[in-house]
């Protein structure tokens, strides 16, 4: 017996039925927000697996842990923007009403040019302060439209009508707007309406018309009509239309009269965002607006099949090698990079993660002509031996280079052509071919401050609402541990939170060494691997870890991979703590390794046998036995020794720090299905 149905202004709740229009739905629940399901025919559940449905509106519950960060991260990247929001205004509003009361003075000391004015004259007097006043806020840039844009944009019901002295009234919400560009069934947009209770109004925007219709059913059954703007366009056309609606709104000076910009625009499309890169970076607010960017198309920036394609899109060629996701990361930064700098526009990477089968990236946006000299030294390239050992070395393209000032007093940066290359043709360590890639970010990829902002919304969200809590604290604090700071950027942040403890300025110093500051220890490597290439058994990560440390060197994981180990220790180091461990653990057939490999080579094997046959020659084993030590004194290889207590991490929290695979045959479902417009339509 089919289940009563409920009409669609019926209070939302899981699993209900609801019927509109002579169609039947099915209400599923995701965080606080509801979406309507068409419900399935008796064919289609005869003729069709529990794992497929023809669906009219794209949606994959797969991809709540995406839609739980996604909000978590708004929520923490917002509560600062307004409060910075709240700050500009009321110091805007000060600035005005120091400006009134200095004409009101000019007023009060030419008594008889009033009197001999009269009313004519007191006419055009406060029409005239009042001029000066929007004057004053418009020259004070973004925060100053902010300010104006508050008191006529925001609902009546979020915000207090205007005072009759022209000033807010305390309390009142500044605007904070969100665009969701690709929105299918539009759960992402009704989420951040129900979730992120700053939040003044999102705009749900899709192409297809029965997204759009499934979009405004959804709105209506969750009751947020006055919070969610359906709109039904291209994602390019909306954008591009708000980017040309500002810049024909310029005053005579070339500034801004009028912007719609967004606080946070979000791009989660099926496959690349890289169409949709260029007009983001312009629709989302230059003041340090949020993008945040999906990329779906792992067989194009994380293999080796597609070269020519990844660089058509994101602007640099990918790797052959174990890392690839990493890179894939730092590609599709790269590319948002490039997109904003024609701009004058600079991004700051705030978190950027390897998910399952794509990647999600988080930057902030900002206006810095001065900042964007610096990106050009946060840009390198890779060479990558591929086809040996595995090994890796970068190249920036340019240098941001720190000179003492005139006075002496700091330092400025020098913007200049990096030498190169930085590596031979060969591979130093097994001599096979090296292949280049790139170019790609090199900057960092994530802000330890904002992935400790993120922790701190997810220890107050009710796990009822964020059903992938467990999953998120484990990537996030994996992300936060594989940050591994230089020295001097380690003395730079104590002294930075020493001033701030201080009630201080920091140094101004310290902003344009993060600007100059590049990730010196990218990517990680997969001990299973090397030990493939070596034909060994593969050691235990607490030994291996241990011998690193022991050696004073730092040891973490990446995010990106199970069993990947990423560290500060250079190249030489990794094999030479391989070889020790093949003498002293594992020993391995010597007859199994063919020569010419690489691991042939990297063991040196070919050296042990022209000793052997020098002693064979010898008399005695006097001289081979010298000629040993000589070597070992000229290589002056540290001792390594592979403690196991050394190299275990503190286990007292368990975290999920890697998904499993939540059901059989998961990933990305197919295509929404949809009309699509004949001139959208692709053959």
């Amino acid at each position: 017996m089919a289940s009563e149905a409920k009409d669609i202004t019926a209070p939302p709740a899981d699993k209900q039925v609801i019927a509109h229009e002579g169609k039947r739905y099915v209400t599923v629940k995701e965080g606080l927000a509801h979406i309507l399901v068409p419900e399935p025919s008796e064919e289609d559940k005869e003729n069709l697996r529990p794992d497929q449905a023809v669906r009219q509106v794209f949606y994959n519950p797969i991809q709540q842990y995406n839609r739980d960060l996604t909000v978590l991260a708004i929520k923490a990247y917002g509560k600062e923007a307004v409060q910075q929001k709240q700050a500009s205004h009321s110091k805007l509003e000060k600035i005005i009403e120091k400006k009134r009361k200095r004409q009101a003075q000019k007023q009060d000391q030419q008594p008889n040019k009033a009197q001999k004015g009269a009313d004519g004259e007191k006419a055009t007097t406060e029409p005239a302060t009042e001029a000066t006043s929007a004057e004053t806020v418009q020259q004070n840039g973004e925060e100053a439209k902010d300010a104006t844009e508050q008191e006529t944009d925001v609902p009546v019901e979020q915000g207090d009508k205007e005072a009759t002295n022209g000033e807010a009234k305390k309390g009142k919400q500044p605007p904070f707007t969100v665009l969701d560009a690709l929105s299918a069934s539009g759960l992402r947009a009704l989420r951040y309406a129900h979730e992120i209770p700053f939040l003044t109004s999102v705009t749900a925007n899709d192409l297809l018309a029965t997204a759009v219709e499934s979009i405004k059913l959804n709105v209506k059954h969750n009751r947020l009509e006055d919070k969610v703007n359906v709109c039904h366009d291209d994602a390019l056309a909306h954008m591009y239309t708000l980017i040309a609606k500002e810049l024909r709104s310029k005053d005579p000076k070339g500034k801004p009269t009028i912007s719609e910009k967004y606080d946070v625009v979000d791009l989660d499309p099926y496959g690349t965002a890289a169409p949709f890169l260029d007009a983001a970076v312009q629709s989302v607010r230059d003041d340090g607006g949020l993008l945040c960017v999906t990329c779906t198309d792992s067989g194009v920036w994380a293999s080796n099949g597609y070269p020519e394609k990844c660089y058509s899109l994101y602007g640099g060629v990918p790797v052959k090698a174990w890392f690839s996701h990493e890179v894939g990361i730092r590609l599709i930064l790269y590319s948002i990079q490039t997109a904003a700098a024609k701009y004058g526009l600079t991004i700051e990477p705030l978190l950027s993660l390897s998910i399952d089968f794509y990647i999600r990236v988080f930057v902030r946006v900002k206006k810095s002509p001065a900042a964007v000299k610096f990106q050009g030294g946060k840009n390198m390239m890779v060479y990558n031996c591929d086809s040996g050992c595995g090994a890796w070395s970068t190249q920036l393209l340019m240098r941001n280079k720190a000179s003492p000032n005139k006075k002496g007093s700091g330092v400025f940066y020098k913007h200049t052509f990096a030498q190169g290359p930085s590596v031979d043709k060969g591979c130093e360590h097994c001599g096979s071919t090296m292949h280049m890639a790139g170019p790609m970010y090199g900057g960092r990829i994530h802000s330890p401050d904002f992935i400790k902002r993120v922790l701190g919304e997810l220890d107050e969200a009710p796990t009822d609402v964020y059903g992938t809590t467990p999953r998120i604290r484990g990537m996030l604090q994996t992300a936060l541990e594989e940050i591994l700071l230089t020295p001097e950027e380690q003395e730079a942040e104590k002294a930075k939170e020493e001033a701030i403890q201080a009630g201080k300025k920091p140094d101004p110093a310290f902003k344009e060494a993060e600007l100059a500051a590049i990730d010196p220890y990218p990517f990680y490597f997969h001990p299973a691997t090397i030990s493939g290439i070596l034909k060994c058994s593969c050691p235990p990560e607490a030994p291996l870890k241990g011998a690193l440390r022991g050696l004073g060197y730092r040891v973490t994981r990446s995010h990106c991979k199970p069993g990947s180990i990423k560290t500060d220790a250079p190249w030489s180091i990794i094999w030479h703590v391989f070889r020790e461990w093949i003498r002293q653990k594992a020993p391995v057939k010597e007859d199994n390794i063919k020569p010419g490999t690489p691991g042939y080579r990297l063991l040196r094997l070919g050296e042990k046998k022209k000793q052997e046959e020098q002693a064979e020659q010898a008399d005695g084993t006097e001289a081979p036995k010298e000629q040993q030590s000589k070597q070992a004194e000229g290589e002056k290889m540290p001792e390594v020794v592979f403690d196991e207590q050394l190299g275990r991490d503190d286990k007292t929290v368990k975290l999920v720090r890697y998904q499993a695979n939540p059901r059989e045959n998961w990933g990305p479902l197919n295509r929404a299905v949809g009309k699509v417009p004949s001139h959208h339509r692709k053959d």
